[in-house]
């Protein structure tokens, strides 16, 4: 299973519903980067999606987007396979 990187905040809803759907599709280890702590990893989230809205996700090295780009890959049925390649 590829690695699952996703920048969040402590209060984000969006991040939580994000952590719970990938838990649900067999994800046991997310790598969080809380940008609320660490005002640089704003900076670097920012300069590597284009992006000021948490979560933002990461599989492996494709950047999947917030948790609404999550939910529609899951909807088409693209998340579990991406979720299953090495």
């Amino acid at each position: 299973m590829p690695t699952v990187r996703m920048y969040t905040t402590a209060v984000c809803p969006y991040c939580v519903r994000a952590k719970q759907l990938l838990k649900a599709r067999g994800v046991e280890t997310i790598d969080e980067i809380r940008i609320d702590v660490d005002p640089a990893q704003r900076d670097h989230m920012m300069a590597v999606t284009g992006r000021r809205t948490v979560p933002q996700i990461f599989i492996g090295a494709t950047h999947v987007g917030g948790c609404d780009d999550l939910m529609a890959l899951d909807a088409r049925g693209e998340l579990v396979p991406m979720l299953a390649t090495a």
